[in-house]
């Protein structure tokens, strides 16, 4: 699977890049990669929050969700960042990133919600 994201704007540290390429990792499932079209040689690895954490459920504020066009949470796709390292893969659970799936329009979101995480262990 591969799709082009258009992000409503840039994810922090791709400024100024907007248009993102979403590919699925090869014998996964649920693990992406997402790189700016531009050109830029930097990927980001991103998991589809529905496989890996079933009980994450992050509430949009109504404006994020009207920037995304959302009529409602059906039409969300929720996406974690990844941080591979030895000592074990990290998620930012606090700023997710959110998919219109009709569309493809994204953004990497700041939850309300500040209980959450920015570096919670995959599996705890």
């Amino acid at each position: 699977m591969s799709a082009t994201l258009s992000f409503i704007a840039p994810p922090p540290g791709f400024e100024p890049s907007l248009e993102f390429s979403f590919s699925a990792v090869d014998d996964t499932v649920g693990l992406f990669t997402l790189s700016a079209v531009d050109g830029d040689s930097r990927r980001v690895f991103v998991l589809d929050a529905a496989i890996y954490l079933p009980e994450y459920m992050p509430s949009l504020s109504q404006a994020q969700s009207e920037s995304l066009g959302l009529a409602s949470g059906d039409d969300a796709r929720v996406y974690v960042v990844a941080n591979p390292a030895e000592s074990g893969t990290t998620v930012n659970l606090l700023a997710p990133i959110v998919v219109n799936a009709a569309t493809n329009a994204a953004a990497q979101v700041i939850l309300d919600d500040r209980d959450w995480p920015l570096q919670a262990p995959l599996g705890a």
